[in-house]
């Protein structure tokens, strides 16, 4: 069923046209990821479609009973607004009831007959099972102190709540711009589960390649303001992009060929006498207005580094604590020339501080930090809050350098290094106030590049920035000759990047894992699953360099035969009732939770030990998928 059809619509800002006579139509059950360069209009979509702005021409047609939900990058916020407040902000009658009940229940001197009242309204409304839900989303999302006021919170937080808000709110199409933005791994692994299982349509802005893959089922690619729309996931639309490409490259080489013939045609002097001579000329003149913009602007990152010496940075029994939380716990480690270092772990926990301390921007509580001599430091930050937002783009590539050196020894300006950033000269003088926040990371990093760094240390470096500039930004560095430390929560770039992987795991401790992130992750199971040390990379880096398959980095090798050890056998015979055993009680929970959703206090209780259940299951489920596959591995190799 249709829900809401986009027609012709035309959107400009200034002399900048964005949309260009686009048609679009949603359906009952799209997954629709929009993805573009940075300002290429994304955002601007979506605010037409939620209604937020309009389009200069076309039309938008809705169902009445269409219900929208719109997530903004940068949400509004009632700072005196309590948390539960504002996730239940909407103006729709289950909304102002949900507020009421939850002003009332909070109330010590509330009347009785008030929240009698209230109650039965909640009733009528079906309202419990968005509230509980409403509760348990914050949780997940690791908001759990519903009272506290929203001004005392951090953007991050601000921009989860309105995330749960968005989620929990009834519409059948969902409209989230940059929701993975602040979140997690762990969170985002969470979300991708959450909209797989969401009933109604889901459009989206996101640059998280993974979560593209595995919730979409249809890509819109923005590019010079017309929409190409490709019935699939992001590997998809890599493949039928080539193709599309492929396809009009090879009809624009046919049109320049035609367009030789005819001007030397035209160039012997022909005579325009005759119909069909006037005919041809006009042919001419067509094929020379038909032209197709096969060259897109490509991103071209290939400035230099600079030379660096033996010695990198030494860390040495680093401690840092805020107030009475430790976030760092003496911690030692000696950077490497071609170390490709990933940092992960929940928001909060300390990752960026680390980072800022190596950058000198933020001083230890003790310990020791040595940097070598020749070590220039390049730092991409989370925020661009630094960037004065009345100079003119050219201005602060200029305060970085002038001209600048690329890979392979040219000499280029700082106006032709923004060109190649997709900064057209029209656009270069402006203030960096008019861009957007995309195209201000963008910026950002062209700046940190023309100082020619040799270590980089990149903070969150995937936030806002568009698919074509992780992409390009990622080869660039597979052939940086230099130490890249990242904290980052995309996945698809933790497993092209790096090569280490230091998880925060509270308390100030950093645990070392080899491999890239998805290595970390089987290891992180298997540790779990068999209890091994709390230390694995000091007792087990030489058993992972030394055993692991280069080709099939999820499997070990394995000289003995293939078999279940005693303890992995008794598991295999009794995961299957222990499974079932625990869906049954997260029913009963379930059931417990509809009863109780009037008992703040009971209703806590019964969330969190869903949670724990759930967490169990899920545990149990890939415990089973490996027994199984280890299984059907070992009746294989009897078979042989």
């Amino acid at each position: 069923m249709n829900l809401i059809s986009i027609e012709n619509i035309t959107k400009r800002y200034s002399e900048k046209q964005l949309l260009n006579n686009i048609n679009l139509g949603i359906n009952e059950g799209d997954k629709i990821g929009v993805i573009g360069i940075n300002g290429t209009g994304k955002s601007t979509l979506l605010k037409i479609i939620a209604g937020v702005e309009m389009a200069d021409e076309g039309r938008i047609i809705k169902g009445n009973s269409v219900r929208i939900e719109y997530l903004s990058q940068n949400p509004d916020f009632d700072p005196e607004a309590t948390i539960i407040e504002q996730v239940f902000r909407g103006n729709s009658e289950i909304m102002k009831v949900i507020r009421e009940y939850e002003k009332a229940i909070q109330n010590p001197v509330a009347l009785a007959e008030v929240i009698t009242r209230l109650t039965s309204a909640m009733d009528a409304a079906n309202a419990w099972q968005i509230e509980s839900e409403a509760k348990a989303v914050l949780t997940k999302l690791g908001i759990l102190d519903f009272g506290a006021k929203v001004g005392t919170l951090s953007g991050g937080q601000r921009k989860r709540i309105a995330l749960a808000s968005a989620l929990i709110t009834p519409s059948e199409l969902l409209i989230l711009d940059e929701p993975t933005n602040h979140l997690d791994n762990d969170t985002i692994d969470w979300l991708e589960q959450y909209l797989n299982k969401r009933k109604g349509a889901l459009l989206m802005v996101t640059h998280d390649r993974y979560f593209l893959d595995r919730v979409v089922n249809q890509i819109i690619e923005i590019d010079t303001g017309n929409l190409h729309i490709y019935k699939g996931n992001y590997n998809y639309f890599l493949e039928k992009k080539l193709e599309r490409e492929e396809i009009e490259a090879a009809s624009e080489r046919k049109r320049q060929s035609l367009v030789r013939k005819e001007l030397a045609w035209i160039m012997r002097g022909a005579k325009a006498r005759s119909t069909k001579q006037k005919a041809r000329i006009e042919r001419f003149e067509k094929l020379n207005e038909r032209a197709v913009d096969i060259a897109n602007d490509k991103l071209d990152i290939s400035v230099a580094s600079s030379r660096l010496g033996k010695k990198i940075i030494e860390l040495e029994n680093i401690n840092k604590s805020f107030d009475d939380k430790k976030v760092i716990d003496d911690f030692s480690y000696t950077v490497l020339r071609d170390d490709r270092i990933g940092i992960v772990g929940p928001n909060g926990i300390g990752k960026s501080t680390l980072i800022n301390i190596i950058s000198g921007r933020l001083e230890s509580d003790s310990g020791r930090i040595d940097i070598g001599e020749t070590v220039r430091i390049g730092f991409f930050s989370q925020e661009t809050y630094h960037m004065d937002e009345n100079l003119r783009v050219i201005d602060y590539i200029r305060e970085g350098a002038e001209f600048v050196s690329t890979a392979d020894g040219e000499k280029i300006s700082a106006s032709q290094m923004l060109e190649k950033f997709l900064f057209p000269p029209n656009e270069q003088w402006a203030p960096i106030g008019k861009l957007s926040g995309g195209e201000k990371r963008r910026l950002h990093l062209l700046r940190v590049l023309m100082d020619a760094p040799n270590v980089l240390l990149l903070d969150e470096p995937t936030n806002d920035l568009d698919i074509e500039t992780l992409t390009i930004l990622e080869d660039y560095l597979e052939e940086f000759q230099g130490a890249v430390i990242a904290v980052s929560h995309d996945r698809y770039l933790l497993d092209k990047m790096a090569e280490k992987i230091f998880v925060f795991e509270g308390n100030g401790r950093i645990k070392q894992y080899t491999g890239n992130y998805s290595l970390f992750k089987e290891n992180e199971i298997i540790d779990d699953e068999n209890n091994t040390s709390n230390d694995y990379s000091n007792k087990n880096k030489d058993v992972t360099n030394k055993n692991l398959d280069l080709g099939d980095k999820t499997k070990p090798k394995k000289e003995k035969p293939l078999k279940f050890t005693f303890k992995e056998q008794k598991e295999y015979d009794e995961i299957d009732d222990i499974i079932a055993e625990l869906e049954g009680k997260i029913q009963d929970v379930e059931a417990k939770i509809s009863e109780a959703a009037s008992d703040y206090v009971l209703l806590q209780e019964l969330l969190a030990q869903k949670e724990d259940l759930e967490k169990q299951l899920d545990e149990k489920m890939q415990r089973w998928v490996y027994l199984n596959e280890l299984a059907e591995e070992i009746e294989k190799n009897k078979r042989r």
